[in-house]
């Protein structure tokens, strides 16, 4: 009950997400405008403000960032293996195939600040942001291959890899930001998550799943138990303890996030699927957080 607990305020911001797009607010321009505000500004701000404030240890971080690499890689792996199952044409399964391993940076920040304060944030967000680059890798060449658009190009106009890029580069340089800089930063951070949160709510989507429902049972399997099964086995090997430990773990549980959708839509994939994986995913998310919130 205390893990639910702690999850519990998150996720009603989602659900009020939810709530608000279908009764109060129903305009599609404009939560398509707060998705734009989240992405290219206020998320990038926050993740900017956590790279360029945390303290880097390449001794600690390097261990973290390769079980992290692991596990996005064993996500794709596992997900490409149940393809037998899914009953899509190609470029539906590399549609759906990125919510194997793509995760929700939103949920990931809140759930890190809940357990372990700014210093739970700052660890989340360089997490995140290192990973966001080989996840596009991932997901941009598979769609490529079979759809539209280039890898390059996507990866160059990515808001949270130009963020984590520039704050990593600020960190190391040793220059100090202006402290009415890092406030005005530190607002525009606050904002992203509440935000963030609701828009996640208001992008859920029901209908028909399509495919076979053992392939979606699958990639949901995978997302939300074994990644983080996996998370927990890489973490003790890497030798990883503390709060790197439970961000390892709780990054692998996140459910496949909300971009999988705007990536499959541009590149002329099965955006419908993916929304529907996105929306069981973070329902879901709920108790398998909670679950694992419970073994850490």
């Amino acid at each position: 009950m205390q893990s639910l607990l702690l999850l519990l305020p998150d996720f009603s911001l989602i659900l009020l997400g939810a709530g608000l797009r279908r009764r109060l607010v129903p305009d599609g321009a404009f939560w398509a405008g707060v998705e734009r505000l989240v992405y290219f500004i206020l998320f990038p701000a926050l993740l900017f403000n956590a790279m360029a404030g945390a303290d880097l240890d390449p001794g600690k971080a390097l261990p973290l960032f390769l079980a992290g690499l692991g596990v996005m890689v064993a996500g794709f792996v596992l997900g490409w293996l149940g393809r037998p199952l899914m009953g899509l044409d190609a470029i539906g399964f590399a549609s759906r195939l990125q919510c194997a391993y793509r995760f929700n940076t939103y949920i990931g920040i809140a759930v890190a600040g809940k357990l372990h304060g700014a210093a739970g944030v700052a660890m989340m967000g360089a997490l995140c942001g290192a990973m966001v680059p080989f996840a596009n890798i991932m997901a941009v060449g598979m769609l490529a291959r079979h759809g539209q658009g280039g890898l390059l190009r996507e990866l160059m106009r990515n808001p949270l890899v130009l963020a984590t890029l520039a704050g990593l580069a600020v960190n190391l340089s040793g220059v100090a930001l202006a402290e009415p800089f890092q406030f005005f930063l530190k607002r525009l951070g606050d904002a992203a998550v509440a935000l963030g949160l609701l828009a996640v709510g208001s992008a859920l989507r029901w209908g028909e799943a399509g495919g076979r429902w053992a392939g979606s049972a699958w990639l949901v399997s995978v997302k939300l138990m074994l990644l983080p099964a996996l998370a927990w086995a890489l973490g003790r090997q890497f030798g990883l303890a503390g709060i790197a430990f439970d961000t390892l773990v709780m990054f692998a549980a996140l459910p496949s996030a909300s971009s999988a959708y705007i990536l499959a839509m541009r590149m002329g994939g099965d955006g419908p699927g993916v929304a529907w994986l996105i929306s069981v995913t973070t329902l879901l998310a709920v108790a398998s957080l909670t679950f694992w919130l419970q073994l850490l």
